[in-house]
């Protein structure tokens, strides 16, 4: 396999990183700029809604360009951003910085996504797409610690100066060491409109959107969830969330190797029926000796990070020819599964207790199930249904 699929890996850690830091620096933004934490965490908000529109809409603009040379103009534009973060002299100064690191970085991620799985041959496009993930989740190991740490201790603004320095690293790499890779050929947009009313790739995108609610409806409340049924202090909170996320890591590029060495449609549906199983069994184990629900989680972790890479195979194998502005719409698609999970947490945080969460997201998940078993079932590819029309 290439192992220059690793430097977009690296790239997407720091992508990664910028687009959750800012939760764990939020309180010195709010005080810097005088400001509510609700205020701040617009921030947050903005960041997250410009990051599901602007990957699809690039997609097309720079459709008949050679992908290295957007890859580095993407690239430059997020170094920008995060200089223009680190300097911003006012609150929404910040707020433009973030937008343009949103719009950039999303279409990194599907940039790294779609040139890893086109740099490699096709059995082992699972395994590039799932090294893309591994560094996206990385960046819940190492690079989030690592930003609040340098936020506490230097500052707020020394975070985006990392992350600006870093990605002038990424830069130069890129350009001394990856070769020109000519743009997939040009699709109609109409063409791209009737590849997402396609009821396949509609139902894989429904599973996306359904899996990650599911997922974020006990995630978005994990810590308050360990401090009450298990009554962690937040040290233990701490342990908990780096092993979480060392299992996060692993689970990306398992999901990608696996969807592999089996077939995308198989790898798909056992892993999200796998998770389905894991978010019943949360509320339960906490009644389980430590050590087994520890284990449990582990699991959980792993799989609510395989599912990802598997569905862009998926979605490779099955519309070859869209399979650029499919894999960035199933990313956008994503976020908005990730807001309506962490919305309906808050309703059963507030309404019963954070221990049916668990409960309440499985029934999504199993929604996901459901649509991703019909995907599969459904035996034209997207081109098929698109040339017969």
């Amino acid at each position: 396999m290439n192992k220059k699929v690793y430097i977009l890996a690296i790239a997407s850690f720091v992508v990664g990183t910028v687009e959750l830091i800012l939760g764990g620096i939020l309180d010195l933004i709010a005080d810097a700029f005088h400001v509510s934490l609700a205020k701040a965490g617009y921030l947050i908000s903005i960041y997250s809604f410009v990051y599901a529109l602007s990957a699809p809409i690039l997609l097309n603009v720079t459709a008949k360009i050679e992908r290295k040379k957007v890859y580095m103009w993407t690239l430059f534009i997020f170094l920008l951003s995060n200089v223009f973060s680190a300097y911003s002299s006012g609150y929404y100064m910040l707020l433009i910085g973030r937008i343009l690191a949103a719009a950039s970085g999303s279409f990194i991620i599907v940039l790294s996504t779609t040139m890893a799985s086109r740099m490699v041959k096709p059995e082992y496009q699972g395994r590039a797409i799932g090294i893309v993930f591994m560094g996206i989740s990385g960046s819940l190991v190492l690079g989030i610690p690592l930003g609040i740490l340098i936020g506490n201790a230097l500052g707020w603004r020394q975070v985006f100066v990392m992350i600006a320095i870093l990605t002038a690293i990424i830069m130069i790499t890129v350009w001394f060491t990856m070769e020109r890779l000519a743009p997939a050929p040009i699709v109609p947009l109409k063409t791209q409109v009737k590849a997402l009313r396609n009821k396949k790739m509609l139902a894989i995108h429904l599973a996306t959107l359904f899996v990650l609610a599911g997922h974020l409806t006990l995630y978005a409340y994990f810590t308050p969830f360990l401090q009450e049924t298990l009554g962690l202090n937040t040290t233990m909170v701490t342990i908990i969330y780096g092993i979480f996320g060392l299992a996060a890591v692993a689970g990306g590029g398992l999901g990608g190797a696996v969807s592999d060495r089996w077939n995308p449609s198989s790898s798909v549906i056992t892993m999200i029926a796998l998770f389905f199983v894991s978010m019943i069994a949360m509320p339960f184990g906490v009644h389980l000796p430590f050590v087994v629900f520890l284990l449990l989680m582990i699991i959980w972790s792993a799989l609510s990070w395989a599912v990802s890479p598997a569905q862009s195979n998926l979605i490779i194998h099955s519309a070859r020819e869209t399979s650029d502005i499919l894999i960035s719409t199933n990313a956008a698609i994503s976020h908005v599964g990730i807001a309506i999970g962490s919305y309906v947490g808050g309703i059963v945080v507030n309404q019963y207790s954070v221990i049916y969460n668990g409960w309440v997201g499985s029934i999504f998940v199993l929604l996901g199930l459901f649509c991703s078993l019909y995907a599969v079932t459904r035996t034209e590819s997207t081109a098929d249904t698109l040339h017969s029309k």
